[in-house]
């Protein structure tokens, strides 16, 4: 595959696990998925995660698989790029993985006495990603291994870092978050 394709690769099969931290940001606030519940002295997972911004990211992330699987023809056609549809397994388990491995590191940031909002370097960069990957990895082995190629893989780890602290700086600039990583 040629550099470009690659990239494209990479982007469009990201793309449902990319957006639904975004959603969850737009849409979030509610009830707390830890209710308040504090174990070993701390939060479980904290304010932040809730259950409208967690099933709205989720949801997000499900239907822009479908809209993509319904333009990749085309856009294939059009570009001569070898774009990858997702089969109905993977349109949850990208979306939910990501917002699984999110939670999980905000557990872990309780756990290391890190507060809401607070920067845990390489952690809140790829928290989504390893969650995405691993629950698809458990759902549909083949299509991930087909799909996410090393150079694909490559690409991700190389693009996430600056999707994520692009978007965060946006976010934080209009007003979303209330720190800028």
């Amino acid at each position: 595959m040629d550099p470009v394709a690659v990239v494209a690769v990479a982007f469009w099969a990201m793309l449902p696990a990319y957006v639904p931290n975004n959603a969850a940001v737009l849409v979030g606030g509610g009830r707390p998925i830890d209710a308040g519940r504090t174990w070993r002295g701390a939060r479980v997972l904290g304010d932040g995660k809730t259950w409208r911004g967690t099933a709205a990211g989720a949801l997000a992330g499900i239907a822009l698989a479908l809209v993509l699987n319904a333009i990749e023809p085309p856009v294939s056609a059009a570009t001569g790029l070898p774009l990858p549809e997702f089969p109905p397994i993977v349109m949850v388990t990208l979306p939910i993985g990501a917002m699984v491995g999110d939670a999980a590191a905000s557990f872990l940031k309780r756990r290391t006495g890190r507060e809401r909002g607070a920067a845990f370097p390489g952690v809140d960069q790829f928290d989504f990603v390893l969650g995405a990957l691993l629950l698809t990895a458990l759902g549909a082995f083949e299509w991930l291994t087909a799909t996410f190629t090393l150079p694909v893989l490559a690409v991700v780890l190389v693009v996430t870092p600056l999707l994520h602290v692009g978007t965060n700086v946006v976010a934080y600039q209009v007003g979303l978050k209330s720190e800028p990583w």
